[in-house]
């Protein structure tokens, strides 16, 4: 068991130990994106890195701080791309993108007038908090319909990216739409169906605690999960064979492979700190992924860890998941620790 986490990330993504966690790409992109605004723009791309509105984070159509992608120029958008990039793994690079593309789908499902923005690529907003430095704290945050991706940096290196939010409606684009039958978030329903069937009937038990779906992630959208605590219901590491332990470290490093490989390898490291023994994986709903079926549900935590997935509304074919960190989200820990280390200056 000893180290398993470590081993399974480092099969997963062969080289990663040789990269070292660095805010250089992020910081060059938010940069050259600030420079890219005049001061109309500016004024709503960056705030203060101390505002509350850095923890007011969501993923459903509204209105957000920042500045959506819809109100750039050419070259602007080609800046707030590239900050993308530099935020997350190349694959969920690609995936967020993908997501931004699937509104104008979603309007075509939806049948809303031409006129409407409500689903529109271009609300997608941009938030710089602080300013950027090699050394300094600041932080970033990309937000819009299904997409939220939040990071703080200091000392040259990303001290925090939760929550991470990605989601998808449709989860699978139907028949009769542009590229039907596409599906973004796939590889973390698939492994989670894997580990799953991998279970007794006797395991079962306590792995699905309710045959009905929630509607959506418990957590939400709270600037801390509050809840975590009550949550600690399902089957626990120590309980699973070591087929299904694999089975689940996989599935926890798929997930945190979304994001660079030297941030990715410092919290695998921490969710492993803190305890395999404490992972705790729980199901609700469906046992198949079947559109129409009611939905299914799982979560995965320890102390550090909080994973949820879920594919429930829209007739099951409308996914959500959400990666947090218990101890750090928003950098709060290391906020905090900052203060500390400020005052004793």
């Amino acid at each position: 068991m000893k180290n398993l986490l470590i081993l399974i990330l480092f099969v997963t993504n062969f080289g990663i130990f040789a990269q070292k966690n660095s805010n250089k790409e992020a910081l060059i992109s938010a940069q050259a994106f600030l420079k890219t605004l005049d001061n109309e723009k500016l004024s709503k791309a960056f705030l203060p890195y101390e505002t509350e509105e850095r923890r007011n984070w969501f993923f459903v159509p509204i209105e957000r701080k920042g500045l959506p992608l819809m109100d750039m120029n050419e070259s602007q958008r080609d800046a707030a791309l590239k900050l993308i990039k530099a935020s997350v793994s190349e694959s969920a690079g690609k995936t967020t993108l993908s997501i931004m593309q699937l509104e104008v789908i979603l309007k075509q499902i939806e049948k809303l007038p031409l006129e409407s923005n409500r689903r529109h690529p271009g609300k997608f907003y941009f938030s710089i908090f602080g300013t950027p430095d090699a050394q300094k704290l600041w932080g970033w945050r990309i937000e819009g319909h299904h997409i939220s991706l939040n990071f703080s940096s200091e000392n040259g290196k990303i001290i925090s990216g939760t929550p991470l939010f990605l989601g998808s409606n449709p989860a699978i684009v139907p028949e009769g739409y542009p590229e039907a039958g596409k599906q973004l978030i796939k590889q973390e329903e698939i492994l989670g169906l894997d580990l799953l069937h991998s279970f007794t009937e006797e395991q079962l038990k306590k792995v699905i605690i309710s045959d009905k779906s929630p509607t959506e992630i418990l957590s939400s959208n709270s600037a801390h999960v509050l809840r975590a605590d009550s949550l600690k219901t399902g089957i626990s590491f120590t309980e699973m064979t070591k087929n299904q332990q694999q089975k689940l470290v996989g599935l926890i490093s798929f997930y945190v492979e979304r994001y660079p490989f030297g941030f990715a390898n410092e919290f695998m490291q921490k969710i492993e700190k803190a305890g395999l023994n404490k992972l705790i994986f729980t199901w609700m709903g469906a046992k198949e992924a079947k559109i129409g079926n009611g939905g299914h549900y799982y979560r995965i935590q320890n102390p550090v860890l909080f994973i949820e997935y879920d594919n429930t509304q829209n007739n099951a074919n409308h996914v959500h998941t959400v990666i947090r960190d218990l101890t750090n989200d928003f950098g709060e820990d290391m906020l905090r620790k900052h203060y500390e280390q400020e005052h004793k200056k």
